[in-house]
Order: structure tokens, then sequence, then C-alpha cells
């Protein structure tokens, strides 16, 4: 068994691990309008660029809460408390293991704020050990980060490591079918990065699904249990048409946020981090995202035995024709994006690295403009 460890890294220098944060405060910032632009140039719906700032959202979240949480990484608070650990071979993100470690904290976050002075209170007692004991306040300054890190967690809406399903109308297809949008996401911990799902289904049964006591439950179990980055989107698809006859899956998508690529941070091998080695960008424009779309689609249905007597619909999926790919990915179609600066992006321009002929480019500027090449 390899040791996932030796790729990992703790952030406990301050400045680096602040500038860590601000960064991914900006490329999350980013990602929201490179989704708008995505919907701008239809390749995806106004539902999907809903449901997409949703979870990018949450991502920001979860990094604003962090980023409270380490604020002190690297000073003297008076207690061993330790530092952000990241992946900084194979995606750039935390490690799982901090999310998870932020959902037993926001169980207890209550507990703890109910316990801690108050904001003005600790700011207060800064301002007397300033200038009464002429001495730095960093204990208290440790105490204000931890009571801001659990005033994030208690707000809600971040990114877990497990995101449970939700179900969203779009309309009847007929009197007897309905039209719904599923939604999950997960932080895939083999890799260290945030995945989400989207699937578009027709429903058949007797009861609307999201109302459904015996059928929702089970929908949401067997989608957790198959969010998993190693499974191919057919063989989800397919399990989740055989198990439910009466939910017709006719779309499903999963999209990998990721990897992050800094020379900063990271050590990932290939033209990336050539490109980013040689373009020199100044601090906030030094890396690139990759950004990974799957899809799969229905392509016809057919019936078969169900029971004794029944008739089932099962759906057949489109696979990627072109030079016999469809088995080997699992989907009609995947698209491949990168994100990056405009710096980085001229470097990649002039050195055009084998392989990203067929790569998607959106550059972003600190206008919040978003170009596509």
């Amino acid at each position: 068994m390899s040791n996932l460890t030796k790729d990992h890294v703790d952030l406990s220098d301050t400045f680096a691990s602040r500038r860590y944060f601000k960064k991914f405060e900006t490329i999350t910032g980013h990602l929201r309008r490179v989704a708008a632009a995505m919907r701008a140039d239809g390749e995806i719906s106004k539902a999907d660029v809903t449901v997409l700032t949703r979870y990018l959202m949450s991502l920001t979240f979860t990094f604003r809460a962090l980023s409270m949480k380490y604020l002190l990484a690297g000073r003297d608070t008076g207690r061993f408390f330790g530092s952000l650990e990241m992946d900084n071979r194979d995606s750039g993100f935390p490690v799982a293991a901090e999310l998870m470690t932020m959902a037993n904290d926001a169980q207890q976050a209550a507990t703890h704020l109910a316990n801690m002075p108050s904001e003005e209170q600790l700011k207060d007692d800064m301002v007397r050990t300033i200038v009464g004991d002429q001495q730095l306040p960093t204990k208290l300054q440790f105490a204000l980060s931890q009571r801001l890190y659990y005033e994030e967690l208690a707000r809600g809406d971040l990114f877990w490591v497990q995101n449970d399903p939700v179900c969203e109308w779009m309309g009847n297809v007929s009197a007897t079918r309905r039209r719904f949008m599923l939604h999950w996401a997960v932080y895939d911990s083999q890799v260290n990065l945030p995945v989400i799902y989207m699937m578009e289904l027709e429903d058949t049964g007797s009861t609307a699904l999201p109302k459904d006591q015996r059928r929702w439950p089970e929908v949401q179990a067997h989608l957790m249990g198959q969010a998993l980055g190693g499974l191919k989107l057919v063989t989800i698809a397919k399990a989740f048409d055989e198990d439910f006859d009466d939910l017709h899956p006719k779309h499903l998508r999963r999209i990998h946020v990721g990897p992050m690529y800094s020379s900063a941070y990271t050590h990932q091998t290939g033209p990336l981090r050539e490109v980013l080695a040689e373009a020199h960008a100044p601090e906030g424009h030094d890396w690139a995202l990759a950004w990974t779309t799957e899809d799969l689609e229905s392509e016809r249905v057919t019936e078969v035995r169900s029971g004794w007597f029944g008739t089932a619909e099962r759906e057949v999926f489109a696979l990627d024709p072109f030079s016999g790919r469809g088995a080997d990915t699992g989907a009609t179609q995947t698209e491949r994006t990168i994100i990056l600066p405009q710096l980085p992006f001229q470097v990649l321009a002039e050195k055009n690295p084998p392989g990203f002929k067929d790569v998607s480019k959106f550059v972003v500027s600190d206008a919040g403009r978003v170009f596509r090449y």
C-alpha cells in the first residue's frame, strides 16, 4: 500500500499560509465567472450554472473558514496547534482530513462559541495588552481567529467531504412523468479534489421523488455510495437505472475541480510546471487550475422484463464515438479546460506543449473579465 502522506506538506509559515488562502479566494471567484462564460457560450444551462455556483460558493466558504482556523499558523500561540496540511503533488488542495476535522468542529461550533469571549471583548483586551503591557497580543489574536473560525462553521453552507443529493423539479414531461435535476458533491479523498455531480432524470413513480419517503432515502444512499472518482459514468448510470425501475437517468455530468498548479506551492510534473516557472508571474497570478467535465447522455430507451409480468424501461447510453474512446472513458464526451491568468497563458501559448491543442483555455483578469481561447 502506498503512503499517501508523502505527498502532503504542512503550511507552517504564516505568510505562505495566508498567501495560499488568498490565492484560492481569487481562484474560486474566477471560477464563478468562468461558469457564467460557459453559460453564455451555450455549453451549460442556466440550471447548471445555479448548481455550480452553489458548490463553488460552498468551496469559497470552506477556504474562508480554514483561513480563520490557521490565521496564526507559524506563530507562538502558547499551545501546539498545527497548520494546514495540503496535497502539494496531486491536487494543490487541502487534504480531505482537513474537511473531516472541520465537519466534526461544525457539530460543536455552538458550544465553543457559547464559551468564548465576544469579538468586541477580545479586541478590547488586545488594545489593553498593546497599550498597557506593551506586548503583542498573540494569544488573544489566536483566540479571536478561533472564534471567527467557529462563526464561519455556524453559518453553514460549506463544502463537506460528502454533500448529500438535492432534488429539484424541472417540469412535467406528461401527466405521469416528471423531470428532476439531482445534484450532489464529494471531496475525493483519493486525489483531494472537489467533484460535483449533476443528473437529469425522469420519474414515473406514483409519488414525486423528493416526497417519496421510500425511494428518496434509497436514492440518496445509492448515489453517495457510487460517488467514487474511479467509477466510470456509464457504470454509475447503469447501476442507478437498474436499481430504480421508475427513475430514468437521461443525463449524468461529473465535474472535477482541479488540480491547482502553482510554482510556489505544488510540485506537479509536466508542461504546466514549466509554464508557471517561466512565466515569473507576480504573487496572485502564478497559478493554473484544471477543470474536467464528463458527460453521459441517454441515446435511446429499451424495454426489459421486470418481475413475472411487468416491463421496465432501460436507458442505452451513448459513448464517445471517436477512436473507440467511449469504452475507456465511460462517457459520451469529456471536456478538459484550463483556467489561468494572462502571464502564464502567454507562456503556454508560446510554448504550445503537446496535449494542449484540444484543451479549452479561459484567461482571467483582476478586473473580472474572462476570455476564452
